[in-house]
């Protein structure tokens, strides 16, 4: 037998030509470009690597003393480096990939060619809102993300703490690049930011939440000496004083000089290319090719057939005459029978209420999925320093890593805004089985690219949440509950109505205003909730779509499969098919779908 020697230098070339390839050229296969674009997003963002909590089992911690960098040159470098992956992604030949593989690669596709479709419209949005934005966002990811668990991470905490000036000196770059391309919010906006902001800082630094939170948290942790946690409070008290506290003066100095140039005009129509970058909105948030008038018929037909439904229901209580189904809901919301008293008992006994029906669906949910996510899923308030501008309700997902639980948090600034009768709806969207049950499960597959377990696409994911309320009625949960399945109707009704106000303000142009009045006239609404939700769709345009359209699909593909599978149709698999292969777009889960269908025929 001829042994061939392979010369060391042979091998350290090959090794070299191996590493060069997959970190700056093309990898050797497809996995391994899977496995460079997600670590390149991760490896860019000390805050989703904080969130991931994976590192940490692997004693690495540095990433949690620091903060993504927001400058316009970085982001700049994002959008060339896409482009490139996007290249290399679509350089592989597509034979020689398994279906498997092939979902994946259209999968990553679809994500990075939407990201780099917004290169031209890297300026029209609003960074800073009222729903979203670093002022809010930042503070609410330190006092709910950063993983305080030891004096090391108190240490990371007052680090973030002093990255706050850089952060924000990114941010404000971006926005003046915005203020001279014309790209200015409304002037409801900036006063609402400014608000916000102002009453953040409005205290002094040990009585901030950033404080004080942090000092909870101390006092919490048994392993470190009096001494050290004095020190941090005090190391913190300054960052907040000395960093966070004029990062945000610089902020309100800027939106109050800008709020004199803003004008009432709301739609994203008035900008550059608004029309373009609406439509643009539209696709990537519904993931579909629907355009803005498509979009707005399916809206008027689906809030024409649900109010039709709950005249139904409201005729079968005795409620003769009725003219307006949400307006009678809406009365039903005034009264005190479907009231918790607004106080701290009654938020008590709210919170208690959404934990039983989330308990009680989970016990029943066997005859309807085959498969469950391991992560355990908590009710908590909203924090309170974020209640007044915050939803009624969001979903905070798990630690992929583990050791975090996933959070239902429920907005209880005000009771009468909590209705019983809507609240297993809420419970269902939020958490068991909707957002809870489809991220954890995303983050929990095994066998698929780690890339697979974390993309998010909008109608997907709430698609699924919308799709999880009509599952509930479906399966007999308001069948001695004609209230319960008002409010469910109403819920679906309102995400009806998103499509038709969503396009009218930033496809037809309608005022505000105009926008109020039709959500008024066609939801359960109070005025203020319904002044905020038209607000919201202001500065998100597109997004609040994506409900409405997911949902519709993924019945529209339930209904594919059961008529083409008559008896062999099985809503346990279909469940397995929709969760198990992770969010992806509403196209490619259509393929995924009728391969299914084709596998069980």
């Amino acid at each position: 037998m001829t042994i061939v020697y392979i010369p060391i230098a042979v091998i350290v070339l090959l090794l070299v030509w191996f590493l060069v390839a997959l970190i700056w050229g093309k990898p050797w296969s497809v996995k391994l470009l899977y496995t460079r674009t997600f670590l390149h997003f991760a490896l860019k963002g000390p805050e989703l690597l904080t969130m991931l909590g994976i590192l940490e089992k692997f004693g690495l911690h540095d990433h949690n003393a620091k903060l993504s960098d927001a400058s316009v040159a970085n982001e700049t470098k994002m959008y060339k480096w896409m482009n490139r992956d996007l290249a290399h992604l679509r350089s592989y030949p597509r034979k020689r990939q398994s279906p498997g593989i092939l979902l994946s690669t259209d999968i990553m596709d679809w994500f990075l060619d939407d990201l780099t479709r917004t290169e031209k419209f890297r300026f029209h949005d609003y960074p800073l809102n009222q729903m979203f934005g670093l002022q809010s966002e930042l503070p609410n990811f330190m006092l709910t993300m950063h993983p305080l668990v030891s004096k090391l991470e108190g240490r990371n905490y007052v680090k973030r703490l002093n990255c706050f000036g850089v952060k924000f000196d990114q941010v404000l770059e971006g926005l003046k690049i915005r203020e001279e391309k014309g790209v200015l919010p409304p002037r409801f906006v900036i006063r609402r930011v400014l608000d916000e902001m102002i009453a953040f800082i409005g205290q002094p630094a040990d009585e901030n939440p950033l404080y004080t939170v942090f000092k909870d948290k101390l006092i919490k942790l048994e392993k470190i000496s009096a001494r050290d946690r004095e020190s941090l409070l005090a190391a913190a008290e300054a960052g907040i004083t000395r960093t966070v506290y004029p990062a945000y003066q610089k902020f309100i100095a800027y939106f109050t000089a800008l709020e004199q140039k803003a004008t009432s005009d709301d739609g994203v129509w008035k900008l550059p290319e608004g029309g373009a970058y609406y439509a643009n909105c539209l696709r990537s948030n519904t993931t579909t090719g629907y355009t803005p008038e498509q979009v707005h018929e399916i809206g008027l037909k689906e809030v024409t057939r649900i109010e039709g439904e709950m005249m139904a229901i409201l005729e079968k209580l005795g409620y003769k005459g009725v003219k307006n189904a949400p307006k009678k809901l809406a009365v039903f919301g005034k009264e005190e029978r479907f009231l918790y008293p607004n106080t701290d008992e009654g938020r008590l006994a709210g919170l208690a209420e959404y934990k039983r029906i989330l308990d009680e669906m989970n016990a029943g949910l066997d005859p309807y999925f085959a498969v469950r996510p391991k992560a355990a899923l908590k009710v908590e308030r909203v924090p309170e320093f974020r209640e007044k501008t915050s939803a009624g309700a969001y979903y905070q997902p798990a630690a992929i890593g583990g050791g975090r639980p996933g959070v239902f948090y429920a907005n209880m600034r005000d009771m009468k805004e909590v209705h019983k009768f809507g609240m297993k709806t809420l419970a269902y969207h939020e958490g068991i089985p909707g957002h809870h049950f489809q991220i954890a499960i995303a983050q929990e597959l095994k066998g698929v690219p780690f890339f697979r377990r974390m993309v998010p696409f909008t109608a997907y994911a709430e698609g699924w949440a919308l799709y999880a309320e009509k599952l509930a009625r479906e399966i007999g949960l308001y069948k001695d509950d004609p209230y319960g399945e008002l409010g469910t109707l109403d819920s679906e009704l309102f995400r009806a109505v998103r499509l038709v106000v969503d396009t009218g303000i930033h496809h037809k142009k309608w005022t505000r205003e105009q926008a109020i009045e039709y959500n008024e006239g066609h939801t359960a609404c109070a005025r203020e909730t319904v002044v905020s939700e038209i607000e919201r769709y202001i500065v998100m345009p597109g997004q609040a779509c994506a409900y409405k359209i997911g949902e519709i699909k993924m019945v529209e593909l339930r209904d594919k499969a059961r008529k083409a599978l008559g008896d062999k149709f099985d809503l346990r698999k279909f469940h397995d098919v929709v969760l198990k292969n992770g969010s992806m777009p509403l196209k490619l889960l259509e393929r995924v779908v009728d391969a299914y269908i084709t596998a069980a025929k």
